[in-house]
């Protein structure tokens, strides 16, 4: 009885097993994929105006890319964010990061607070995206 019970025991440890290493490479696979996407975008945010200061890829279950940018607020008004998105309307990555810095202004500009330079965009890429918007530059990230 006990061997009976050990076998079904060793039998769903290595089916669980099997079951986690399939999702942990979908996951993995997924990553990569969103890796993709955002890597294409890199190149058109530097022609837009912002420069990459750092790259990285952290390799693990779940794989993630981390790029910063940094580039001058002048040149990236309201107005030419508005532009930008139109622009690339088709192109899911470059709505994040043109989003996230508009909505970064309005809510920086709704404490009154002065611009300062540079403005920052750093992303990460992950299961789950994750782009911040600095103005200024943060003491420590």
């Amino acid at each position: 009885m006990i061997d009976q019970f050990k076998n079904i025991m060793k039998e769903a440890s290595e089916t669980l097993r099997t079951q986690i290493n399939t999702v942990g490479s979908n996951a993995k696979d997924k990553a990569y994929q969103l890796i993709e996407e955002w890597l294409v975008a890199i190149p058109v945010l530097e022609k837009e105006g912002l420069e990459m200061t750092s790259f990285a890829l952290s390799v693990a279950l779940s794989p993630a890319l981390e790029v910063e940018l940094k580039g001058k607020t002048e040149l990236f008004t309201i107005d030419r964010l508005d532009q930008l998105k139109a622009k690339y309307k088709a192109k899911v990555p470059l709505q994040v990061v043109f989003t996230t810095i508009k909505t970064t202004y309005r809510m920086h500009q709704s404490i009154n607070a002065p611009v300062k330079e540079p403005l920052i965009v750093k992303i990460k890429v992950k299961l789950t995206p994750e782009v911040s918007v600095f103005i200024g530059e943060p003491m420590i990230m």
